[in-house]
């Protein structure tokens, strides 16, 4: 009761003064964990700017969101949400041989040079990219989220890093679980996370490994799996003789759309990579499996508690890393 006095007393300008300041240490780099708003006072634009520059560029090519989403995953699975695959050069994770096929860099760069502009030294490419997949979800119908920021950019990309870190299409549930498991990731988000590939696109040897080339040059179904009239569809697009540039859309159906789609194709055995059929045929996986097809309020729900999970493995904050320049190099 008689600190009352004294904060009434105190004049409008110190108060607002000090009611700045408190919320000026509440977003401070120097904070332990990441946190909601935290730009809300060094940059109140921010998310509005990552936002307005995905929702632009996905307009112009409708692969972006599924591009910027898979980035993501890249990025946080190696060295973590750090934006250490951003960084050009050899010997970096962008450069190994896995990474090439990736896109929606120059997005994330578009939005940090906006950035710079308006809040230089501030908003890290590891929060951009984190905020444009989530907005890469919204953008085409996924659900709304909140994520926190407050992520530092990583100074380290070695592609030695690459490898050893990343789920390939061609895993077993085995192989899956081991890298998930050692990034702090359930069961439960791996059937979540892999519904990413509700959109998206990819390369024809992305999931060659389900046929066989035989001595007339011709692929033949090696995978049992997998429908055969969608075998047919697969290997018409995507003969022996394909154009390595040639892509095949991770959802047949409603390509561009994130939905519950991708988990009915599983239940119709038209999943396109070994590592999605997997998950229809183990007993631990295949109910929440039919459960997000059947439901896809349920996907969504689970989608903003893994997204959110995601989006947290082994970031840097506080005085760990640094706030970019330019996402591409490190500060030197």
């Amino acid at each position: 009761m008689e600190t009352k006095p004294v904060i009434v007393s105190l004049s409008a300008n110190l108060f607002n003064f000090l009611i700045l300041v408190l919320f000026l240490f509440a977003a401070s780099p120097s904070c332990a964990d990441l946190s909601f708003n935290f730009y809300a006072v060094s940059c109140p634009a921010a998310e509005f700017m990552v936002k307005n520059t995905v929702r632009s560029a996905s307009s112009d090519d409708p692969t972006i969101p599924g591009k910027l989403l898979r980035l993501l995953f890249h990025d946080c699975f190696v060295e973590g949400c750090d934006a250490s695959v951003m960084i050009q050069g050899n010997g970096t994770e962008r450069s190994d041989p896995a990474n090439a096929s990736l896109g929606g860099f120059s997005v994330i760069d578009s939005a940090k040079r906006v950035l710079e502009v308006f809040c230089p030294g501030t908003v890290s490419c590891a929060d951009i990219l984190a905020l444009a997949a989530r907005d890469a979800v919204e953008i085409t119908g996924g659900p709304a989220l909140q994520i926190p920021t407050g992520r530092r950019d990583g100074r380290v990309s070695e592609s030695a890093n690459v490898r050893p870190n990343i789920v390939d299409t061609s895993f077993t549930m085995k192989e899956m679980i081991k890298i998930f498991s050692s990034k702090g990731l359930s069961l439960e988000d791996l059937v979540t996370l892999s519904g990413a590939h509700t959109i998206g696109s990819a390369h024809c040897s992305a999931f060659s490994d389900r046929f066989q080339e035989d001595s007339k040059g011709k692929f033949t179904l090696v995978d049992t799996s997998l429908d055969t009239t969608y075998a047919d569809e697969l290997m018409k697009k995507c003969p022996a003789d394909a154009s390595p540039s040639i892509t095949v859309d991770n959802d047949p159906q409603t390509s561009f759309v994130f939905d519950n789609h991708y988990y009915r194709n599983l239940l119709a055995h038209k999943g396109l990579f070994q590592s999605d059929s997997v998950l229809l045929d183990d007993n631990r996986t295949r109910n929440p499996v039919e459960g997000f097809a059947n439901d896809q309020e349920s996907f969504f729900r689970s989608w903003g508690q893994s997204f959110v999970k995601l989006t947290s493995i082994g970031v840097k904050t506080g005085e760990e890393g640094e706030i970019r320049q330019t996402c591409s190099v490190t500060n030197g």
